[in-house]
């Protein structure tokens, strides 16, 4: 699915359009945040694609729920 990232006030937030949802990220895998899982606060776990750690945001990024 498509998701965008942003850093907002120093917190970044996932925004899923098909689903109309925003919810931030409080748990992950990697501290670069790429190429490992993410958890939102309404629970979700996804896995974001392998990018530079140094990349900018917002961007747009294909990334796969998993399932808890």
């Amino acid at each position: 699915m498509k998701v965008m990232l942003r850093r907002h006030q120093g917190v970044v937030s996932v925004y899923v359009a098909k689903k109309d949802l925003e919810s931030q990220i409080v748990d992950m895998q990697d501290p670069a945040m790429w190429g490992g899982w993410i958890r939102l606060s309404n629970g979700w776990v996804l896995e974001l694609p392998d990018m530079a750690a140094d990349t900018r945001l917002p961007i747009s990024v294909e990334a796969r729920r998993i399932n808890p």
